[in-house]
């Protein structure tokens, strides 16, 4: 059976789950969940805050406020993908007719395809990746032998929080912990689908331009100086399909502008956090343990902030590539009123397609590096705390 999209299962399935895929069954039961379940855990944060500030260690501390904005973070991108519901049944139908339109060239039908194994790669790595870190994260406390008889110690839970409740026996502490564990399986499914769901839009625009980079190279005439019907059919068609893109590019741009915004803040805090924890976990009893917990992830969290701030230079870089094919083909053999209408695709493509944080600044890498730097001061300042 022929594809006909981008997107995978894997995508499909998760952003059902998250109540995120368009016209999807039970859509309204999926987002009651997230909302009733994130903010049950969030509140047992938030109780666990005020109750031990003064007499926890800064590091249990540190510890509850990086769980507390990883499940934030989730809850928030999902509620701006719900309010921008439309724009992404509009993207998801300009995908389908992009492929409907490459179905008549073998060609084209080659370079999308080869764009949407690629993203089907990422989308399924990114989904194990996140799937094992939860794992490391877990096992620890799961597997752990806790008498829940011994009131003089305080329950271990996979994070930090206060129930409202008291337990008394071991069923109901062993059904909270896989409360916890199946919780943060989903809200790590929810986070990783929706870093490659960027990538996987990117990865489509990309394949788009270079099959109009193609139509540059191959619809000019080399010696023919007389077929100006047909170089003014394809310009126009040129012009048209660029045009596509440059919607389609605005269209992701303006669905990910304020989720990128939520990624930068909250990423920036999460990862000094996490090294903080790390650093001060070097020497302790359970070093071991502790280190293997926070580091991946923390290195989960640094891959989000690269994906976005990837996303975002691969698609800057990528649109330089219509200029520089525009320039490359056969406009010196076209009539001049002809090779004018290049000069409009040249000028416009050096307006590059971008991603930006809020409207406010340009993903690309050196944003990666600048939260790396921001991360790392705010740790040397945790660890003088210390």
């Amino acid at each position: 059976m022929a594809r006909k999209s981008t997107l995978n299962r894997t995508l499909r399935f998760v952003l059902t789950l998250c109540g995120i895929w368009p016209d999807a069954s039970y859509v309204l039961l999926y987002r009651t969940f997230w909302i009733v379940t994130t903010t049950m855990i969030l509140f047992c944060h938030y109780r666990y805050f005020l109750t031990h500030v003064y007499s926890a260690k800064l590091v249990d501390l540190m510890d509850c406020v990086s769980s507390f904005l990883a499940f934030s973070k989730v809850i928030i991108k999902c509620a701006l993908f719900w309010l921008n519901q439309r724009k992404f049944a509009e993207i998801l139908a300009m995908i389908t007719k992009d492929w409907n339109d490459c179905a008549s060239c073998e060609i084209s039908m080659r370079k999308i395809t080869s764009k949407a194994k690629i993203s089907d790669r990422i989308a399924n790595t990114i989904i194990t990746l996140h799937t094992v870190t939860i794992f490391l994260y877990c096992f620890g406390i799961i597997l752990a032998d806790v008498d829940v008889n011994d009131h003089t110690t305080e329950l271990p839970f996979v994070n930090k929080i206060e129930l409202p409740f008291s337990i008394k026996t071991q069923r109901l502490y062993r059904c909270v912990l896989m409360a916890q564990f199946f919780h943060m399986i989903l809200s790590a499914w929810a986070a990783g689908i929706i870093n490659a769901l960027l990538l996987t839009l990117t990865l489509h625009i990309a394949g788009q331009i270079d099959i109009l980079c193609h139509w540059l190279s191959q619809s000019m005439p080399c010696e023919d100086k007389t077929a100006h019907e047909s170089v003014v059919i394809a310009t126009s068609k040129i012009i048209q399909k660029h045009q596509k893109i440059i919607d389609f590019s605005e269209n992701v741009e303006n669905m990910f502008t304020h989720i990128a915004l939520v990624q930068f803040v909250t990423n920036t805090i999460m990862i000094c956090l996490l090294g903080f924890l790390i650093v001060t976990a070097i020497g302790s009893p359970n070093m071991m343990e502790e280190i293997l917990k926070s580091s991946f992830f923390y290195t989960i969290t640094n891959l989000e902030a690269f994906i976005f701030c990837f996303a975002g230079e691969y698609l800057n870089n990528k649109s330089k590539e219509v200029g520089i094919a525009a320039y490359n083909c056969g406009w010196y053999n076209l009539q001049p009123k002809d090779s004018r209408v290049l000069l409009f695709i040249i000028l416009r493509s050096q307006k590059q397609l971008r991603l930006t944080v809020g409207k406010m600044m340009d993903l690309s890498l050196n944003s990666f590096t600048s939260i790396m730097n921001a991360s790392g001061s705010y740790m040397s300042v945790l660890l003088a705390m210390q």
